[in-house]
């Protein structure tokens, strides 16, 4: 009887051990694809429309494949059917406003004032360039743009389930979009801090 017992207590622990590997699971791959869907509806340009619909595609087929061939134990299992969400109402409303920002902060980039952090968010650069109009513009932009950014990140947490531990994380997938899209001739700071002209 106590070799039943014992084995049961085995069996449950396993179980226990496995539910907590999949609870502490951070889905950077399904969070990375997020985020670059959403620094492409921000930024979004006519040429990019097809591609974007081309790689959906494909994306769907792969999953499928990848599900195919998924072994099934519980954290690999759960890390294959991970959906972000990223449409709850607060999401889509900042996703809107940063779109509608961005036409402003072009210019911005362009000039070489301002550059995309290695945190996910915009910083002020250098300002010479600017007309007079563009500097009393620059820092408000600046600013709404990274609490529109801060807001996104949170929420995404939030309708995610996450932990906000995950902050840092979340914010280090984002800059790698942010600055995977950004145009030749703009500001990146690049993981070691150094800033450079993509």
């Amino acid at each position: 009887m106590t070799r039943k017992r014992h084995w049961l207590l085995w069996l449950v622990m396993a179980f226990l051990i496995s539910c907590v590997t999949v609870n502490i699971y951070f889905p950077a791959a399904a969070i990375q694809k997020a985020a670059d869907q959403i620094v492409d509806e921000v930024r979004k340009t006519p040429e990019q429309k097809p591609e974007q619909k081309q790689e959906q595609k494909k994306d769907k087929t792969s999953f499928l494949e990848r599900l195919r061939f998924a072994p099934f134990s519980p954290t690999e299992a759960h890390a294959a059917a991970v959906d972000v969400n990223v449409s709850t109402p607060a999401i889509r409303g900042l996703k809107a406003s940063m779109a509608s920002r961005f036409p402003q902060l072009q210019p911005l980039y362009n000039k070489g004032a301002v550059g995309e952090t290695n945190n996910g968010l915009v910083a002020i650069r250098d300002i010479s360039a600017l007309s007079l109009k563009e500097k009393a513009d620059l820092n408000r932009l600046v600013d709404q743009e990274n609490a529109d950014r801060q807001a996104l990140y949170t929420e995404i947490i939030k309708a995610n389930n996450l932990d906000m531990s995950t902050m840092g994380e979340l914010q280090r997938l984002f800059a790698n979009s942010w600055r995977d899209r950004s145009s030749r001739g703009w500001w990146i700071q690049l993981d070691n801090g150094q800033w450079s002209k993509k």
